[in-house]
């Protein structure tokens, strides 16, 4: 791809070093909660990185300036701002083509990526398991006279497997004769018995979806819908749950007068492999659908529950119990397979989808190194793959595949080493860059660079925790010119989101009117 020579201009900042002090962990793209405490200890993401944070690698000095005045007075202001809030910063962006500096400021030092982990985990997987990969979910079973006396689903981790789908496969089996289930078995033997990610430990009575623990076969990211629509005043609310059969449901929610402010509680309470939902509160009569998601705590048989109740609607009749089993039947009745990779890439890059993060690193473990698919497997995987794309740096970390909480240290230039990478393989280049949010369209960018909506230039994975802000993608150019990789990454800097997210949005806008400057229409 040609460059223009308009597009290469360097920034080079250098200021004594500082200690790597990781950010909070409290999630701000996939939902709210306490801070969790920091942690290192865990398996390590690339091949002999350290466990714990090290030093930012900047040498000490004064400062050096290199640069096109609009790229320079928005990085000196970030820079500035984020150390007079006591915090860290790195900034790297490159020309793609040809690899050239355009701005850098502590690109080597260590920081919380947040959810631009999610960026190794999607270029793995793209990598190790290709674009068109599909996961399948199947039910398992010997089928007699239309009876079947264990029927086993069995899972590989699809992170997309909704009601739907389940209820589509209840009517397949129905389709094909069987008329009598015995036994329910579910097959959860893809990945170990871990269900709760690296670093999730430290936010344990966070009951909001984005905390979801991973299993083999999953159901609705292992969350649960709740969904309230008033009738008449004084009378009980009309309650539906999704997926069915796991929640057992106590109390309720009554209609109040209209005009009455809604009020609802949940609470839950985990009992053996079920789930107890208490119910409270009101809402006003001809007030609006109310609808909650909460994640549940033991995913291991919420499909085989929802599953017992669509094959009973199906016309299908189920006489046993509900059980984890069944790895020994091999016998495929039918068969539901996702989306490709490709597509199951979005919600991760766009949505900032931790459940899909964790379960596709995981199926990286299970395909690549055997049943069951651990994370601990999977972040060996990932550190190996940036190794052979040269992107691996010293102090590199990944605990898991969603950068939530505190599990994770990359540096700038080790994303913007995969981003180069992955931008440059005809193999899985599009579809990398597909998966990102679009600056003022979509996903977690659609209220950010509105200015650049109709150019669609902007593609990026954002990352934000308590007191870390991120982000890292590409600038795409005009015709005739390089496409930028950059990265930022700032931490420290609890209570300055907002202005610190504004302060980067700046630089970004300024390396993106550089490139296309006289390229866009006044």
């Amino acid at each position: 791809m040609p460059r223009h020579p308009r597009a290469v201009f360097a920034v080079a900042l250098v200021l004594s070093s500082t200690l790597a002090r990781p950010g909070g962990s409290q999630p701000a793209e996939g939902g709210t909660g306490a801070a969790a405490r920091s942690t290192d200890a865990g398996m390590q993401g690339a091949p002999q990185a350290s466990s714990a944070p090290a030093p930012t690698s900047a040498a000490s000095g004064p400062a050096r300036i290199e640069a096109a005045p609009r790229v320079r007075k928005p990085l000196e202001k970030l820079t500035a701002d984020v150390r007079r809030w006591g915090g860290r910063v790195g900034v790297l962006a490159v020309d793609v083509a040809s690899g050239a500096t355009l701005a850098a400021f502590d690109e080597h030092g260590l920081y919380n990526p947040a959810s631009n982990a999610k960026l190794f985990t999607a270029a793995a997987a793209l990598r190790l398991l290709g674009p068109s990969y599909r996961y399948l979910t199947g039910l398992y079973g010997k089928a007699s006279s239309g009876a079947v006396p264990e029927l086993v689903l069995r899972g590989s981790g699809d992170p997309s497997l909704r009601t739907r789908d389940l209820w589509d496969m209840a009517r397949d089996l129905r389709a094909a004769g069987v008329r009598r289930v015995g036994a329910i078995a579910v097959d959860q033997s893809f990945f170990d018995a871990r269900y709760v990610p690296p670093a999730f430990e430290q936010q344990p009575e966070e009951w909001a979806a984005f905390r979801a623990p991973v299993a083999a076969a999953s159901l609705n990211a292992n969350t649960v819908l709740f969904t309230m629509r008033p009738s008449k005043a004084g009378q009980a609310a009309s309650i539906a749950i999704d997926p069915p059969g796991f929640a057992e449901l106590r109390g309720s929610v009554s209609t109040a007068k209209r005009g009455t402010p809604e009020k609802i509680g949940i609470r839950l309470e985990p009992s053996g492999q079920r789930l107890i939902v208490h119910l409270s509160g009101h809402i006003p009569e001809g007030g609006r659908t109310v609808s909650a998601a909460r994640r549940v705590d033991d995913p291991r048989l919420v499909v085989a529950y929802a599953l017992k109740e669509m094959l009973q609607e199906a016309g299908v009749e189920v006489s046993g119990e509900v059980r984890l089993g069944g790895e020994h039947q091999k016998r495929l009745l039918v068969a539901h397979r996702s989306a490709r990779l490709g597509n199951l890439l979005s919600p991760l890059g766009k949505d900032s989808d931790n459940f899909y993060a964790e379960t596709i690193f995981k199926t990286l473990a299970a395909v690549k190194r055997g049943r069951p698919g651990t994370a601990e497997a999977a972040a060996e995987l990932v550190g190996e793959t940036l190794g052979e794309i040269g992107a691996f740096e010293e102090g590199v970390v990944l605990r898991n595949g969603s950068g939530l909480f505190d599990a994770a240290r990359a540096s700038p230039r080790a994303i913007v080493r995969l981003l180069r990478a992955a931008f440059l393989d005809p193999a899985l280049g599009a579809d990398f860059t597909a998966q990102l949010a679009i600056g003022g369209v979509d996903g977690t960018l659609r209220g950010r660079f509105r200015a650049w909506s109709k150019e669609r230039a902007i593609r990026a994975k954002t990352g934000t925790l308590a007191s870390v802000t991120a982000l890292s993608g590409y600038i795409l150019p005009p015709p005739g010119r390089s496409t930028i990789a950059f990265s930022v990454l700032a931490s420290d800097v609890r209570g300055k989101i907002a202005p610190t997210r504004a302060a980067i949005d700046d630089v970004v806008e300024a390396l993106a009117e550089e490139l296309w400057k006289g390229a866009r229409p006044r």
